[in-house]
């Protein structure tokens, strides 16, 4: 996006001394929010949340130092939206990965101070790109709410004349002292499928912990998920609606060497937690009709050198 477009935006939509919106890295533009409550940061690419941190907390968000911030690729770390499905694309290898709203320019439609918090809204919707790959009409509104609480909220509304089917996933990197450490709490007993393990169904006994790669769509999920880091004395907290699959995943030694946008080690610096609606949980709208899916999150901290 060009400087001018940039200063247009920060013209007509910053607050002064709370959000405005400024070139990112790669030039990508992206709004900065900064509160007595919390900072963060959210790129119009793929309406990206890439920072938060509220104010009595430490970040909560990994981001990858080798991210790529370019046109056509999606950004490493924080939450990318996975839109219209999730994973590799049935029927069709050459389809881009977790669908094609992760990397596209969205519109900035608003910035504006909201009970919660500083909320920014943005927008993308179908066109010829899109159609390439998957031929439903459609608009996506992403709402971030930066405050002492992450509130986000994606919206589906079907723009078209016949019913589709689609996926969507919050796709949360959360920044952990060593993955290795950590337990996730709040889906003991929940069936998931393992596609590390040709993607038979189990069921989850006691706390999940991450010992290997890990690649989990739990099932039936609506309650509220802990994430425990007792070495960085840090724990995050899920919530939820509309949303009925949560995804756990690392990518452990190897998966993380391979992935270059990663790169080796930093399999240790997060855990993802994805606020989701995948197969078998899919969600079929029909014309004119909208769909919305929520995730708030919440950090503290006990004894943490800030």
């Amino acid at each position: 996006m060009a400087s001018q477009s940039i200063a247009t935006l920060a013209e007509r939509y910053a607050i002064p001394g709370v959000a405005t919106v400024v070139a990112g890295n790669g030039g990508l533009a992206k709004v900065v929010v900064s509160t007595p409550e919390a900072i963060g940061e959210i790129y119009l690419h793929g309406s990206h949340v890439t920072s938060w941190k509220p104010s009595d907390a430490s970040e909560a968000l990994y981001l990858s130092p080798n991210s790529l911030f370019q046109d056509g690729r999606a950004i490493r770390g924080g939450v990318p939206i996975c839109f219209p499905w999730f994973g590799d694309k049935q029927g069709d290898a050459s389809a881009p990965a977790h669908g094609f709203v992760r990397t596209k320019s969205w519109q900035l439609e608003a910035i504006e101070r909201t009970e919660q918090g500083v909320a920014v809204t943005s927008s993308t919707a179908s066109d010829e790109t899109t159609r390439k790959w998957w031929p439903a009409d459609f608009r996506l509104v992403c709402r971030a709410t930066f405050g002492h609480e992450l509130r986000l909220e994606l919206t589906v509304t079907n723009t078209g004349s016949s019913p589709f089917t689609f996926e969507e996933a919050l796709h949360a990197y959360f920044a952990v002292s060593d993955a290795e450490s950590v337990v996730l709490r709040g889906l003991d007993g929940t069936r998931y499928i393992d596609k590390t393990d040709n993607r038979t169904e189990k069921t989850q006994s006691g706390d999940v912990r991450i010992a290997a790669e890990t690649d989990r769509v739990y099932l039936n999920t609506e309650h509220p998920i802990q994430l425990v880091d007792p070495a960085g004395k840090h724990q995050i907290v899920i919530e939820k609606q509309n949303s009925w699959t949560t995804v756990v995943w690392n990518p452990w030694i190897q998966k993380s060497v391979d992935l270059k946008d990663l790169g080796a080690d930093q399999w240790k610096r997060f855990v993802c937690i994805e606020t989701c609606n995948v197969v078998p949980s899919s969600v079929q709208l029909d014309p004119g009709q909208s769909h919305i899916m929520a995730a708030v999150i919440s950090v503290s901290d006990a004894g943490v050198q800030r």
